[in-house]
């Protein structure tokens, strides 16, 4: 693939700057699943407006579903300062939403304990990303800068009955703006820097409104230019740069009302410098040989910087039809993807060539769902549909090892390898909702599904030398060709009591399935390693909640029992060209854990925001030497489950001023902690426990028209990492040892002005 152009102008320099400066500290209102509704809705009394969700792919109010659901809507987006979802990945109960750090925007997400900690293209999520109702079928491009976004909902634990397979742990919803009644029209500026790195500016842009009687459109356009966030000691200058831009334009059409045509269309690409590798003294007790860090700094010396460069296209188009059964809508929604992406990384982590990986991966994916909700006699209210998936990729990976025995030429060894990964899946769902009498509702569901997969892949570990690209060419030898296919049946079944018409409490058993596949990186020498295929996953969920709305607020808790059979994980070990990653099905585990979160009107004009999440993960049956100690015993069942933090729990709050006629202001301050975790499977790897602090002030005029804001994020300048890779004690001969850790953004803070039009 061609490197992408980076443009050197930005597009609404001059209009943000015409447009005015503003000032707003953003506390990062913890994971609240109540938001304003109302745009009149200000402050404090605007978070105790209801959000309304499409959780079960129906518009309704966020506590008259009975799942675990936490959603913030257009107005709590903006006040949180939400740039990508790894803004929220600390305050909701037993939620980590990470960037692994490798290669920008891969998600590494993890909801209740079952999460991944992987880069490698084609490993299917646990926690399914959702756009406009469209699925992403790769992990690679999911964490990518928002703006003019509808609503979020992160929806805990398996929904596969309505959404399909690799939504073991949960699923994360996003929904864009469409065009109002009414023209609205926003310019919005932002600046922010930190201890070390640079300027990071934002442009940010929307228009839209009624173009006709039926017809109406939304332009949207954003830029973001990073100057870096770090220091690299290899030669003192700032690190992390980033430029993104994008378009996305929306147009719809209601010749009637009864039917209404949605069509979306989003460019996004992004141009960047690599990861922040930091090496500090690995899990074996071994530095980095070269140079070695504290892991609680931000500092790093790397003599590669890398780059990161993607271009998206994204196409979704969306038909809801009325009819007259049920009294019911018919919606049918297509979806077209296309990611490129190629990326240098110093995974060695050192201030000499040792281990440097450029890689290439192309994605292109169409996505179909039809399905119908209506309801009968007014007790019957039922969903049904069918999903049809097809993602082909393409993924090629070097690595160029030891160049410092070439006095930084050349690479003295290299490794190509990758493949061509097809996927293609139908399934047929249906849910009834069935009010038995006005206290009690009962569910069932169920989804069936069939997957195939067919793959070609060539091993690294097989070319050394050879002058190939699977993605851009020539290509390289395929020594691993096979295909397979798997089906499955996904149930619900459930029921809701509503103790009055403010509370409610419910309980379901579900089943949820992540798919089984291939890896396509293999660095193993040993020929019994091969590159799959492991099994599929299976995940059984019960669940109990309750909801609550009062007069001080809200209050909802649950408490749930997972198992999960033939668990898939990504073994990581350190190798003779650097890493080893199996994907095997290594074990059968149980989660149990409990969630509260509320929110509390302490007095008008002062809101309380709390979150608490408790999981207790263990393993039940290991069929894998996960320690490396040579034996399948209790040791192996001791460990801890990557990516599964014990505790996780927030405290915010927002407090309303008046400040004379022009306006009002609203003060933030949350405090959010998430525990320590393991990241490898052997527990050498680990990722710390990560303590946030985040504030803000918004100044907002009583004309609607202007928001000044000042925000601070992770206030006490807390490193964190993306991953914790564990390299081996050396390559080719020459020392190396330490990890590879991508860096997390410290100690930001900013200002951001909004103008409103309208």
């Amino acid at each position: 693939m061609n490197r992408l152009p980076v443009s050197t102008q930005n597009p609404f320099r001059v209009l943000t700057m015409t447009g005015s400066v503003a000032l707003a500290i953003g506390l990062m209102a913890s994971g609240t699943n109540v938001a304003a509704q109302e745009s009149g809705a200000r402050g404090s009394s605007a978070l105790l407006e209801e959000v309304m969700v499409t959780a079960r792919k129906r518009e309704e109010g966020a506590q008259d579903v009975p799942l675990s659901v936490t959603a913030f809507n257009s107005d709590q987006i903006d006040a949180l300062k939400v740039r990508d979802l790894t803004s929220l990945k600390v305050g909701m109960p037993n939620v980590s939403l990470e960037d692994v750090g490798t290669t920008r925007g891969t998600a590494n997400f993890s909801i209740r304990g079952i999460g991944i900690n992987s880069s490698i293209p084609g490993i299917d999520p646990t926690v399914g990303v959702f756009v406009n109702g469209v699925y992403l079928g790769v992990n690679n491009g999911v964490v990518f800068d928002l703006f003019d976004l509808e609503s979020i909902e992160v929806l805990r634990g398996p929904q596969g009955t309505l959404f399909g397979r690799n939504v073991t742990g949960g699923a994360i919803l996003m929904n864009t703006k469409k065009p109002g009644e009414e023209l609205d029209a926003t310019l919005r500026y932002a600046l922010d820097t930190g201890k070390d790195g640079g300027l990071n500016a934002y442009y940010m842009g929307s228009v839209g409104g009624p173009i006709t009687d039926t017809f109406g459109g939304r332009l949207v356009v954003y830029y973001n230019d990073d100057e870096g966030k770090w220091e690299n000691q290899f030669n003192g200058e700032d690190f992390g740069e980033i430029e993104q831009r994008m378009a996305r334009g929306t147009l719809t059409w209601t010749p009637g009302d009864s039917t209404d045509l949605t069509l979306v269309y989003e460019y996004n690409d992004t141009d960047g410098q690599g990861p922040a590798s930091q090496t500090h003294t690995n899990g074996s007790g071994v530095p980095g040989a070269s140079v070695n860090f504290d892991r609680d700094s931000f500092d790093f010396s790397i003599d590669e910087e890398g780059y990161q460069e993607t271009e998206t296209n994204f196409l979704t188009l969306t038909l809801n039809q009325d009819v007259s059964l049920g009294d019911g809508t018919i919606t049918a929604i297509y979806g077209w993807r296309d990611y490129e992406g190629d990326s240098l990384s110093d995974i060695d982590a050192q201030p000499v060539w040792i281990f440097h990986a450029p890689a290439w991966l192309e994605a292109e994916q169409t996505t179909f769902e039809l399905r119908y909700n209506g309801l009968f006699g007014d007790k019957a209210n039922i969903t049904a549909g069918v999903f049809y998936f097809d993602n082909d990729i393409n993924y090629h990976e070097r690595r160029e090892l030891v160049g410092v025995a070439t006095g930084g030429v050349a690479p003295a060894a290299q490794f190509d390898g990758g493949g061509l990964f097809d996927t293609e899946s139908y399934s047929v769902f249906a849910q009834i909702d069935y009010d038995l009498s006005d206290a009690w509702t009962l569910t069932a569901g169920i989804n069936y599904s069939t997957e195939d997969k067919e793959v070609e892949l060539a091993s690294l570990s097989a070319d050394i030398g050879t002058v190939c690209n699977v993605v851009t060419g020539p290509s390289c030898n395929f020594d691993f060709v096979d295909d397979e296919s798997w089906d499955n049946w996904a149930p619900k079944l459930g029921a809701t009591y509503n103790i009055n018409d403010a509370s409610r409490l419910y309980g379901h058993w579900t089943v949820g399935y992540r798919s089984g596949g291939y890896n396509m990186r293999n660095t193993s020498f040993d020929p019994r390693d091969t590159p799959g295929p492991f099994d599929e996953e299976e995940v059984n969920n019960f669940e109990i909640g309750y909801k609550s709305t009062h007069d001080w607020g809200r209050l909802n808790a649950a408490v749930f029992y997972t198992t999960i059979d033939d668990q898939q994980r990504e073994i990581n070990l350190p190798g003779p060209i650097g890493t080893i990653q199996l994907v095997r099905n290594t074990a059968d585990t149980t989660i149990s854990g409990v969630e509260l979160d509320g929110t509390f009107a302490l007095t008008d004009d002062l809101l309380m925001i709390a979150s608490l999440g408790y999981i207790k993960a263990e393993y039940d049956t290991v069929r894998f030497d996960l320690n490396g100690d040579g034996v399948i015993n209790g040791v192996d069942e001791g460990l801890d489950i990557p990516r599964a933090p014990e505790l996780t729990y927030s405290l915010g709050l927002v407090h309303d001023l008046d400040i004379g006629s022009w306006g009002y202001m609203t003060s933030r301050l949350t405090y959010s902690y998430r525990d320590d975790m393991a990241y490898t499977d052997n527990n050498l790897g680990f990722i710390d426990d990560l303590t946030l602090v985040d504030a803000g002030l918004d100044f907002s005029s009583n004309d609607g028209h202007w928001i000044f804001s000042l925000y601070g994020r992770n206030l006490l300048d807390e490193a964190n990492h993306g991953g914790d890779t564990q390299l081996p004690d050396d390559i080719g001969g020459f020392p190396t040892g330490g990890t590879f850790s991508p860096l997390s953004a410290g100690l930001r803070y900013g200002l951001e002005i909004t103008y409103n039009f309208f």
